[in-house]
């Protein structure tokens, strides 16, 4: 009886043969390499089998050495030549009071580079001198295996720095990754581009190049982080040109998977770069300008330096801080409606404010409060599109050109008989300071006005004959606009055209050619961002038309400088605090005394009516002590201790509208009563 169920751990096996095999004829066996593997033992055959497939790891070893050399050059140059060209970048765009400073900088940062390299050397050389005197003594003195041992350090310090290479994040090589970090499911979709190789391939998918121009197309120094994302300097094929490539910024972000707002893809205008290279960023979110309001360093400053400071913005997709310098240039801001132009122009103009030596003059389209605040301080403001306030636009508009044609006259004059205060032939921040000011012209709602130009008719400017053609007011109205542009530039005239109709009818392209910057939040067409920007501008890169729905406050200015278009978020004044920064700005236009035009006339009048104010209370408290409701001339003037004419005189300025009689203790005599001097206190 079997006993396999009652042990079911035990295994039945079959039989043992008693007689041996038979020979297997024909059949030769001989001891192979396989046999020679399987002899050894495990652990030890499974080390020889693995370095013998790779090869002992000899590419390693190499990529190893050529890390260490690419580290003692990092370490070698440790970023000054960067550091150099940025200082000589910024001196040469940096105004004139600042350049002693930069070219100081750059001079000691090439100081600091010679003694760096030196140390540099000298330490190589130290090193390379012991390592080498050591190996020579130790392979003549200390026979095969110090030779050997030799050989096997230098093999394993070439092995590490290869593995470690493999893991390092610092370089993206071709078979490594660009991610984002992650910081929600949509931060996390992973980048098209895994190298070279893989960018050049987007290029193609974009339309940028072909495929037969792929070995033509070179990344200059590889991909590289910077910043919040990824840099890539592109040559592209020979005979094309930059902005050929620029003008398509839309199909490269579809190849790449990214969306618009990510991309910065412009000429690359360095010193290095040619008519043929551009520079790409790629931001890693895929919302590289959100975040909460940053609310302007204008709202905490008691004053600012319009000239000296420019005007603070924003930032750029890197977070980095934006100025715009608007002397010697005008500038035109459009773009869809309640996307944030009002609020850029008001950072223009709020740094205008808290610089007394600024004149403003503001002409809106639409009468409201977005700009009322001025009032307290502009030279002028007009209000309105009907066709009287159109002719008086015309009245201010030739005025301020013959104003700021005779401070062109004033300047010739210096030029000739004191030529060291006008050395260049334009006004000075000195002489901006004793009275040629900035002129900043604020045209706000430019479409409205153009819409009531176009159905007012006025004769032309240079007909003279005793029954003129009238003609629509609209071209004359935009000539004069840009006349103003034009003329008085060389003598700080600036203006600021904002207009929410980026259309041919709304942004005359007579009037943006002679606006050098330009910026425009988004549009709905590559057509509309052309009116505003301008057609070289988009192709170029720049693209509000692919702004989003939700990007509010967003924009991209274009300066006409050589490093193009700049994509910002803008800081924010709301308008409490545009009162306040008003508000201070006209205290300090009456502290310099340089409150004028209907400024002054407003606090000229604000005065009188405070003066007019405490006579008017003066006399009512007079009645109030005697228990009467009327008073005698006489009486209140005894009581104010003046002429009973002069007070008179005075009352009727202040608007007391004198009764014929009034009754005095029963009696009917000239004077005033109460009802006479409340209601011009409730006028006043």
């Amino acid at each position: 009886m079997s006993t396999a169920a009652v042990h079911p751990h035990l295994t039945v096996v079959p039989p043992v043969p008693t007689e041996p095999p038979a020979p297997l004829e024909g059949v030769v066996v001989e001891k192979s390499k396989a046999v020679e593997k399987a002899a050894r033992p495990s652990r030890l055959g499974a080390a020889v089998n693995h370095a013998t497939e790779h090869r002992l790891y000899l590419p390693t070893v190499g990529r190893g050495y050529r890390n260490l050399g690419r580290h003692w050059v990092d370490r070698y140059t440790d970023d000054f030549p960067h550091m150099i060209k940025a200082a000589g970048e910024a001196l040469r765009a940096a105004p004139v009071e600042k350049k002693g400073g930069l070219k100081q900088l750059k001079k000691d940062l090439r100081a600091e580079y010679r003694q760096h390299r030196l140390a540099h050397l000298g330490l190589t050389g130290a090193w390379t001198l012991a390592g080498g005197t050591g190996l020579a003594v130790g392979a003549v003195t200390g026979g095969l295996w110090v030779d050997l041992a030799a050989a096997l350090g230098v093999y394993l310090v070439g092995l590490r720095h290869g593995i470690s290479d493999e893991s390092a994040p610092q370089a993206i090589e071709s078979g490594q990754t660009l991610e984002t970090s992650a910081s929600s499911p949509a931060d996390a979709v992973r980048s098209e581009v895994r190298g070279e190789q893989d960018l050049i391939t987007a290029l193609v998918k974009a339309g940028i190049i072909t495929e037969a121009q792929r070995a033509e197309t070179r990344i200059l120094g590889g991909i590289r982080p910077d910043g919040p994302g990824w840099a890539a300097t592109i040559e592209l094929p020979k005979g094309m040109k930059a902005v050929e490539a620029t003008s398509k910024t839309g199909e490269l972000a579809s190849a790449l998977r990214k969306k618009g707002l990510q991309l910065e893809f412009k000429p690359d205008t360095s010193e290095a770069g040619h008519e043929g290279m551009v520079r790409l960023w790629v931001a890693d979110s895929p919302t590289p300008y959100a975040g909460p309001k940053v609310y302007s360093e204008l709202i905490n400053a008691p004053r600012w330096h319009f000239w000296r400071d420019g005007i603070p913005l924003g930032t750029d997709a890197r977070q980095a801080r934006q100025v715009l310098r608007l002397i010697w240039s005008s500038i035109m801001i459009g773009g869809l409606q309640d996307y944030g132009k009002s609020y850029l122009a008001r950072i223009v103009a709020a740094a205008a404010a808290l610089d007394p030596t600024v004149r403003i003059i503001v002409i809106t389209g639409k009468k409201g409060p977005d700009w009322a605040p001025l009032k307290g301080i502009a030279h002028r403001y007009i209000a309105g599109s009907d066709p009287s306030t159109i002719r008086e636009i015309f009245d201010l508009m030739t005025s301020t050109i013959e104003d700021m044609q005779e401070r062109g006259t004033e300047i010739e004059r210096l030029f000739e008989q004191e030529p060291h205060k006008v050395p260049e032939g334009k006004i000075t921040p000195e002489l901006a300071e004793n009275g040629m000011g900035p002129v900043l012209l604020i045209v706000e709602e430019l479409q409205e006005l153009l819409d009531g130009a176009a159905v007012t008719k006025m004769a032309m400017p240079d007909d003279d004959s005793e029954n003129p053609r009238l003609v629509s007011a609209k071209g004359p109205l935009v000539d004069i606009f840009a006349r103003f542009n034009r003329l008085t530039r060389y003598v700080l005239g600036m203006g600021v055209y904002i207009t929410q109709r980026p259309d041919a009818g709304s942004v005359p392209t007579e009037l943006r050619d002679v606006c050098i910057k330009r910026a425009s939040f988004r549009t709905k067409t590559r057509n509309s961002s052309e009116m505003v920007l301008g057609e070289e501008a988009v192709k170029a890169g720049a693209s509000p038309h692919s702004l989003l729905e939700s990007s509010k406050g967003i924009f991209v200015l274009d300066e006409g400088a050589e490093d193009g278009y700049r994509t910002l978020r803008g800081d924010v004044i709301d308008l409490p605090d545009f009162v306040k920064i008003c508000e201070r700005g006209r205290q300090l236009r009456i502290d310099a005394g340089k409150l004028t035009g209907d400024a002054a006339a407003r606090e000229e009048r604000a005065q009188r009516a405070e003066e007019a104010r405490l006579l008017i209370t003066g006399c009512l408290r007079v009645m109030a002590e005697g228990g009467r409701g009327a008073a005698q001339l006489d009486e209140l003037a005894a009581a104010a201790a003046m002429e009973p004419g002069y007070l008179a005189d005075e009352l009727r300025a202040a608007g007391v509208v004198r009764p014929e009689k009034v009754e005095i203790d029963g009696k009917r005599v000239r004077g005033y009563d109460r009802a006479c001097l409340e209601a011009a206190l409730k006028a006043l």
